[in-house]
Parts: structure tokens; sequence; C-alpha cells
């Protein structure tokens, strides 16, 4: 992950650091809205103007945090975002941009340096969450001209909401000795037939199950989808497994699938689903992988390791049905 060292901008009222934002945007009303949800979050906000300003100054201060609104990505938008990419991996700065469906695989494509949050779509909301997520995961760093009472009601809110979005995310979580360190719920099980077996002065490891068939895969898929038929779909809000069970078929299949595609497989809004695969790949669930032929477009796919637990798992799926028979 990529390091960042912010440089906090100093509040001569309050004594504290806070996180500097800047607001970049061609859409006038929408360029507006953000420079109200920065300053009634609290942070400190350095311009907000059109992106115009920000390619014509390359050896420009950036702050700390840049939002940036691309509804549209052509050619001469890739190119942009990837100087902005540039630009805020130099400074270390974070980017939270958001786009539309449409654009969002040119859009996700530019960005290989800097660390950047993807918004579809967003409501006023979700780009104050994002603030926030920013905020909680900062060590030391304070909003301004909020009380100490607004600001935790702020991070209670954030994580309530990432609560509901990610409900099986494990963060936070204790294990059974009392510990607090988090735990992931996307660690990898122990499996009996992967550990290390000796032979003589060495080892080995047994072979991996092939992986499923795609096209069962794909009834599962098709399955899975069913149930919004017959319930209400924010039963089954958690798109980690569709995500899982779409690579694993789309790796049987010898394909890969683009960031937007996956979106929509996920079964959940974009936002959200781009929330999970950004955790997933951290979790060295996922690995994004360049398009060698388009530079408008990255694949997700799953790592060896996740294909590895994903063999495993169907393999054993098909011994316990067979002992049922």
């Amino acid at each position: 992950m990529l390091q960042t060292d912010f440089n906090y901008r100093q509040n001569n009222d309050l004594g504290e650091a806070t996180l500097s934002v800047s607001v970049y945007a061609n859409r006038a009303h929408i360029r507006d809205i953000m420079r109200e949800d920065v300053e009634s979050a609290g942070f400190f906000l350095c311009e907000a103007t059109g992106t115009d300003a920000l390619l014509a100054d390359p050896d420009r201060i950036l702050s700390d945090v840049i939002l940036l609104d691309y509804p549209q990505c052509d050619a001469q938008g890739m190119a942009e975002l990837c100087h902005f990419d540039m630009l805020a991996a130099r400074k270390g700065s974070r980017i939270i941009l958001s786009t539309t469906v449409d654009a969002l695989d040119a859009v996700f494509g530019s960005f290989t340096q800097a660390e950047a949050q993807f918004l579809v779509n967003p409501s006023r909301a979700d780009r104050v969450i994002a603030l926030g997520q920013l905020l909680a995961e900062v060590p030391g760093a304070r909003v301004r001209e909020l009380s100490e009472e607004d600001r935790l009601a702020l991070l209670r809110m954030t994580e309530q909401v990432n609560h509901i979005a990610r409900k099986i995310d494990g963060l936070g979580r204790q294990d059974v000795s009392g510990n607090s360190d988090r735990i992931s719920a996307f660690s990898f099980g122990k499996q009996d037939d992967t550990r290390p077996c000796h032979e003589g002065d060495r080892m080995f490891r047994s072979t991996r199950p092939p992986l499923p068939d795609p096209r069962l895969v794909r009834q599962i898929i098709r399955q899975r989808q069913l149930r919004g038929r017959f319930f209400d779909s924010d039963l089954f809000a958690d798109p980690a497994w569709d995500i899982l069970l779409d690579l694993t078929a789309a790796r049987a299949e010898h394909s890969r699938v683009s960031v937007t595609s996956l979106c929509i497989a996920s079964g959940v809004p974009p936002t959200t689903a781009l929330r999970w695969i950004s955790q997933m790949t951290e979790a060295e669930l996922l690995q994004r992988v360049e398009d060698e032929t388009d530079r408008r477009r990255a694949f997700i796919v799953l790592t060896d390791k996740a294909a590895d637990a994903m063999a495993h798992y169907f393999h054993q799926v098909g011994k316990d049905v067979m002992q049922l028979l």
C-alpha cells in the first residue's frame, strides 16, 4: 500500500492538524456540492475549481486529498487522469474520484500509481463517507471547526455504514483469547490436503485439484440471482462470494473480467462493489492486471492463492455430495 506522508494544515484557532482537500470538477453544480460537503465535514479546503487549473501547473502543490469528478472519459480525459495519477503519487495525495458506470473502465485503468477510491454516481453521503474513511485511517488527523462529539459521530456514521455494506468484513473482531487485533474476514483457512508432506529430506505439497467446470459455477451464480425473485435483495447484500464465483468461472474459461463487468456480477451498487474489490485485493484474493493492448482497461483476476482455495472448496463440496448419495 502506498505510504502517504500527509502535510496537515495548522488551524490557528484550534491548534489542530487538519487534512487539506482540493476539489477539481468541470461541472459547476457538482463542484459547488463537493465544496460544500468538504467544508461541512470540517476539512481544510484549499481550492475548488475546474480540472484545467491542475493540468496547467504541473508543479502545483497538491493537498492531502483530491476530489475529482470525471463523468466521461475519452482519450484526452485518460491523458489528464494519468497526469493526475502521476502528480498524486509523487506528492502522496489520496484521490477520491466520482465517475459513471460507462466511464468506469477507462477511469480505473488510468490509475496505476496513486491510491484512489472510486465512487460511481455517488450521493453526497457517499463522498462524506469516503472522506470519513480517510479521517479514520490517518492517526492524529482531525477536522476543523467540529467538536469532539461531532467528530466521533462522523466516525461512528462511517463505521455503521461500512458495517452494513460489508457484513462479514471482520475488521475489529476479537479473537477467542480476547485480543483486539484485527482479523481479516478474507483469511485463508487451513486445508488438510495441502499440508506439507515429508519424503526423505524434502517437502512437497499435494497437487491442487482442478477448478470446477465453469458451467457448474455459472449455474450456481444463476441460482443465487434467483433468490432476488422471492426475497428482498438486501438480505443478500454481501458480494464477496459472487465476486469469487464469477472470477473462478472466468479463470476456468481462460477469460478475464473488466472491473465494470465484475461490479455488475457482484449484484450490488458499483461503489460498494469497488470497495469490496479494493479490500479483497489488499487481502491478496484478487489482483489487477493491465490490458496490454488497451490502456483504457484493467482486468481483475483471482490470485493463485485464491484460485487454490476455490479449487479445494469445490473439491471438498463434491466429496461431501458423493457421501450423501
